[in-house]
């Protein structure tokens, strides 16, 4: 008799697998939005709030600072409660969070609000990579992974979109009102949102996995499978959640490891630079709407980053395609910095966002991969939340050096050269291959044991 998890992973792809990857695409589209209005408004910031380039490191750090919290705490409580209530939970905080972005009336409140956006952005990817994880079919859950996370492309644009025709018409405080948006969908997306049937299983309820499943196979017209026993799965699994200690177990030290040095450094790498584009372009002479024009057509090559590492991610396997695509940002970003016309400041910035979104959302699939359901959410939850403190750091480091002026731009570069150079290093050292497997097969041995128990002067014989 096949597990849940077999059933789940040999399923056509369908329309249950579009359906699943439009609403938590959805969700990432929103919370990059919200994520990316703050870079756009920097540059607006620096001449109505006269901020100087240390305070722009501080509100870019403020919602990455929130981020790390949010990664442990959602990742954490989705492995007790369940996919579908932290999704939704999430996608709450951070649109309240951006709301009260609008009515900021100094750098102190600012801050705060961009911390609660922060709280909820950085808790939905732990969440919503585990969710599809566990519903993707083995042999396409790598492309649905990526091209899940593709729609933060589309958050992005559609943030530069709002910057390019509201905030200079209209002022900042609307586009945090727009951002602000996707709390009217809360409650929808709560509704439709099928809980994880592996998660159900890992808390022994059998029956409602079996009903969730085989609800799928009738819509994709499949034969409907036995219910599951609960013998299917090793009885420690069951009720079982991971600690951060587990994570640092034999078991999964070298996993850990891997990831949280992935996460530092692409995180670092993403924040630092797009954090600061619009005002480094500014700095280069550009005025505002230049500056955010040519930042739209950077974004628009995220499409395409997204598809090709979609493609390859399943054909040529996880490693290679992530440790390609990190390698080739890093020389995009050291000749970026030294791009003078507006040629090669167009060619070198879109050959950075192109890998490096298609990177991110590997790493995204990758993670996933890594840890069986017990532990899942919170494993990936943690690396991200470890990657969040390069994201507090990059602005603040950046904001540090171009106190120096527009002569400090190759040397900022150059910074995130090494970085991502040494994260590639990473992928291709510590990392492991996990494409065209089950996560059954990745995880079958995976369960941490139990502590024994301390002897008693019975078991002795004292």
């Amino acid at each position: 008799m096949a597990s849940i998890s077999d059933r789940v992973s040999n399923l056509p792809l369908g329309s249950f697998h579009w359906r699943l990857l439009v609403l938590i695409g959805s969700g990432i589209a929103f919370e990059a939005l919200d994520t990316a209005l703050i870079a756009f408004v920097l540059a607006k910031m620096i001449g109505s709030w006269s901020v100087t380039p240390v305070q722009m490191g501080y509100i870019g750090s403020a919602g990455l600072f929130g981020m790390c919290f949010g990664a442990i705490f959602s990742g954490t409580l989705a492995d007790r409660i369940g996919r579908r209530m932290m999704f939704s939970a999430t996608l709450a905080v951070y649109s309240v969070g951006t709301a009260l972005c609008a009515f900021s009336w100094n750098l102190e409140s600012l801050l705060v609000f961009r911390f609660i956006v922060g709280f909820g952005v950085g808790g939905q990817p732990p969440v919503a990579n585990a969710l599809m994880s566990e519903y993707a079919p083995a042999k396409h859950r790598g492309k649905m992974l990526v091209l899940q996370n593709c729609s933060w492309a589309v958050g992005w644009l559609v943030a530069s979109l709002i910057a390019y025709l509201v905030i200079p018409k209209f002022g900042w405080q609307l586009a945090f009102v727009i951002g602000a948006a996707p709390a009217l969908l809360v409650l929808y997306i709560y509704k439709i949102l099928p809980e994880s049937a592996m998660y159900l299983v890992s808390k022994g309820r059998y029956q409602e996995a079996h009903e969730q499943v085989a609800k799928i196979e009738r819509e994709l017209g499949v034969p409907v499978g036995e219910p599951p026993q609960p013998s299917e799965i090793p009885a420690v699994a069951v009720g079982k959640t991971a600690n951060f200690f587990d994570l640092w177990s034999p078991t999964f030290i070298r996993r850990t490891v891997c990831l949280w040095i992935l996460w530092f450094g692409i995180v670092f790498a993403y924040y630092g630079m797009f954090t600061w584009l619009p005002s480094l372009l500014v700095s280069k002479g550009f005025n505002l709407v230049k500056s955010f024009e040519y930042m739209m057509g950077m974004t628009l090559v995220q499409v395409p980053g997204y598809f090709a590492a979609a493609y390859l991610v399943d054909k040529i396997g996880r490693r290679a395609t992530l440790g390609s695509f990190l390698a080739v940002t890093a020389i995009a970003a050291f000749m970026f910095g030294r791009a003078a016309s507006v040629f090669e400041i167009m060619l070198w910035g879109c050959m950075i966002s192109f890998f490096n979104l298609g990177a991110w959302g590997i790493c995204h699939a990758y993670s996933a991969e890594q840890y069986p359901t017990y532990a899942r959410a919170t494993g990936v939850g943690w690396a991200a939340a470890f990657g969040r403190t390069g994201g507090i750091i990059a602005p603040i480091v950046v904001g540090w050096l171009m106190v120096g002026g527009p002569t400090m731009i190759p040397t900022v570069f150059m910074m995130f050269t090494a970085v991502l150079a040494v994260v590639a290093a990473d992928i291709f050292i510590l990392g492991r291959e996990t494409a065209g497997k089950t996560l059954d097969e990745l995880t079958a041995k995976d369960v941490v044991p139990a502590p024994a128990p301390a002897a008693t002067k019975a078991d002795s014989g004292k």
